[in-house]
């Protein structure tokens, strides 16, 4: 279960989200610009909230008096639009990279099962120049995956891909969702992905996320 109590500045604008997310996926949901980014950022560590709290699993990760867990040690999975992959890397390797700096105990994920999950296989020998958005995609929800978190968080994942490309992917989500018994924050501006995808939408509108939405 995460828990989300925060606010931050930016610029002129203030950013609030009051939730709660359990396993499966929970939609932010609003136009560009409204704050979506921002608040899976300060969920991540990347953006330090002025006030409020962060619990994962009961575990605090913020709290503005005393506590703010550094990113690395959140056991958050992130999948960004722009996929942000090892050029350099095969499929393999970048699938691996966060999966071999875990502790054997902390390895919940095995990357057969991954690989099986988004039908990586064929893809494993390539480099993501090779690959399709939606291929890049999935080794990059793929690679997130394989650090074993506790809650993944999704960026617009389909944004920058054609709606032939979405039709190929949005069914590894769904399989992703019912799978995977994880919490994921899914940010969107498409309603039907939406739709499609989660059991709760919480609308952000002008920087303000919640209360909670069916």
């Amino acid at each position: 279960m995460l828990e989300v109590n925060v606010s931050v500045m930016r610029g002129e604008l203030t950013i609030t989200a009051s939730f709660k997310a359990d396993t499966g996926v929970t939609a932010l949901f609003g136009h560009s610009g409204a704050g979506k980014t921002t608040i899976l950022n300060m969920i991540a560590g990347v953006v330090k909230p002025r006030t409020g709290k962060i619990t994962l699993n009961g575990t605090t990760l913020f709290d503005a008096q005393r506590i703010n867990v550094p990113p690395e040690h959140r056991r958050i999975g992130y999948v960004f639009q722009d996929r942000r992959l090892f050029p350099h890397l095969s499929v393999h390797s970048n699938l691996l990279y966060g999966f071999n700096l875990l502790a054997q105990n902390l390895r919940a994920q095995q990357p057969d099962d991954v690989i099986a999950l988004l039908d990586l296989a064929p893809l494993l020998a390539r480099k993501p120049a090779n690959l399709s958005g939606g291929e890049q995609q999935r080794v990059a929800i793929g690679r997130a995956l394989l650090t074993s978190p506790q809650l993944l968080l999704m960026d617009e994942p389909l944004a920058s891909l054609d709606s032939a490309r979405k039709g190929e992917i949005l069914p590894y989500l769904e399989r992703l969702r019912d799978t995977i018994r994880l919490p994921i924050i899914y940010v969107s501006h498409d309603e039907r992905e939406v739709q499609r995808l989660a059991a709760v939408t919480i609308p952000v509108v002008d920087g303000v996320a919640g209360p909670l939405g069916p």
